[in-house]
């Protein structure tokens, strides 16, 4: 139980960094502990020792220093979102960037600083006021700085790249406590590695991001079409995807209806194909050149209107809420023959929570235009990535779904081009934090990690261990 995790630190030493930290100190018992301890994956259970709930940079700092000396181990939390549940240690400290949501937005120079606590959708608020937005997640609940680090794919990604293509610079406390400036003149080492090495180099307090006209609304929608039709539908969502302006990003999902009023009665929770299209050029032009995805065949309903570019962002909040239980698998796929669009399929029909689905993501356009000197993200020429998403309420049916997560997972790899998203990976093991990357970008981040932080002091992420590590920090419980 939770007792039997903790890792409780002396009053007094709590209390000297105290004297240094303006924002909240929780320990395990006091108001607050709980709900701050909880992220958005609830198969993530840990208790930490302390949670550090910063209002600056100077609490980053302070708190850094204070985990330092003691050898503590340190996780970093910024939206909490991510599936792994990284930003949460079971007896070491939570460095938690919640409370740090300033913004500014300069819409001469079409750029935005803003602190790591933000989400997109609160992002997006502030930069759509002046009809600009960068290339943010999926859904607005994701925060900004995890899915900057890690790449970032979202909406715009094809016309405009990944958020971290967009990263022009950014403030970083390391593993010494010391803050550098990261840009392509200072420090274009750990500018390169923070554009999707993960958390691995130390915490982002501040990130510059560049800004581009978008909206203020954008051809958006949900177009749902009867799980009969799978195949079909697969099949010329494969086949018009190759050809897809840049302005076109376009989600393909297999799940179970849900019970909504928009669609009929009669669908509800039978398998359906779900099309998340996002137009972000002149409406009419889009009105063209998604109409082929409208008429494949008589669809359940269709969604794809005009709707303001924040009304997108939130547009699968609904499905994304937090407290439940997920487990995710994801690949880049070499292609969607018709072999893997039949596993899909298959393996749909049989889903195992009606809240679980499978995505095809094509990519493509300026996703994949930059290459491994240009940042850390890697495995751009993919032309498809797949995740499957299972999510599911009670934890006794834990067992069912990892199942039949991993068994399309494996039914899949025939189809893998080699590679993850690291945004998309769970608890996987070194060798799939490889295969995020690549033998070339690995070893590169491996000898920045030994720069930056070698004694891996930042490890509770998608781990890339240092180059000539010089010595060993505790191994997370659980």
């Amino acid at each position: 139980m939770a007792t039997a995790l903790r890792v409780e630190q002396p009053e007094l030493a709590v209390d000297e960094l105290a004297t240094r930290f303006l924002g909240e100190l929780l320990r395990p018992g006091e108001a607050g502990y709980d709900e701050a301890r909880r992220v958005w994956n609830a198969a993530i259970d840990r208790y930490p020792a302390l949670i550090a709930r910063c209002t600056g940079t100077a609490d980053v700092m302070a708190a850094v220093n204070f985990a330092r000396a003691r050898h503590l181990v340190v996780a970093v939390r910024g939206g909490g979102h991510n599936v792994a549940g990284n930003a949460v240690c079971d007896g070491g400290l939570v460095i938690d960037l919640a409370w740090m949501k300033g913004i500014r937005v300069d819409p001469v120079r079409r750029t935005a600083r803003a602190q790591p606590g933000l989400t997109w959708g609160e992002f997006d608020r502030e930069t759509q006021a002046f009809g600009l937005a960068t290339p943010g997640g999926l859904v607005s609940s994701t925060g900004i700085a995890g899915l900057t680090l890690g790449g970032g794919f979202g909406w715009l990604s094809r016309k405009y790249g990944t958020t971290s293509d967009n990263l022009l610079s950014a403030d970083v406390i390391t593993a010494e406590g010391r803050q550098v400036t990261a840009s392509p003149t200072d420090h274009a080492d750990l500018f390169w590695a923070i554009r999707g090495g993960g958390g691995n180099f130390g915490i982002v307090t501040s990130f510059e991001y560049q800004l581009h006209p978008v909206g203020p609304s954008v051809l958006a929608g949900l177009i749902f079409y009867p799980g009969e039709l799978a195949g079909q539908v697969l099949r010329f969502f494969r086949d018009a995807s190759s050809s897809f302006p840049d302005a076109v990003t376009a989600i393909a999902a297999l799940k179970m209806a849900p019970p909504v009023p928009f669609l009929p009665p009669e669908a509800h929770g039978r398998p359906v194909v779900a099309l998340s299209l996002c137009w972000s050029g002149p409406i009419d032009d889009g009105e063209a050149a998604l109409r082929p995805l409208r008429e494949i065949a008589p669809p359940l309903a269709d969604l794809l209107v005009p709707r303001p570019y924040t009304e997108l962002q939130s547009m699968l909040d609904a499905s994304w809420a937090p407290g439940f239980h997920n487990y995710w698998k994801a690949d880049y796929l070499g292609g969607l023959p018709d072999e893997a669009i039949d596993t899909f399929v298959d393996h749909a029909m049989a889903i195992t929570s009606p809240i679980s689905d499978i995505k095809v993501i094509p990519l493509g356009g300026a996703f994949a235009r930059p290459d491994e000197r240009f940042s850390a993200f890697a495995h751009r020429q993919a032309p498809v990535l797949m995740n499957i998403n299972s999510r599911w309420a009670d934890p006794g049916e834990t067992d069912r779904h990892v199942e039949w997560t991993r068994g399309l997972w494996q039914a899949i790899q025939p189809f893998s081009s080699g590679g993850v998203y690291v945004n998309f990976l769970g608890d996987e093991g070194e060798d799939r934090v490889r295969a995020a990357y690549g033998p070339a970008i690995y070893d590169r981040l491996a000898e920045i990690k030994g720069r930056y932080d070698p004694t891996n002091f930042f490890r509770m992420n998608q781990n890339i261990r240092p180059r000539q590590q010089r010595t060993s920090l505790p191994t997370p419980a659980g």
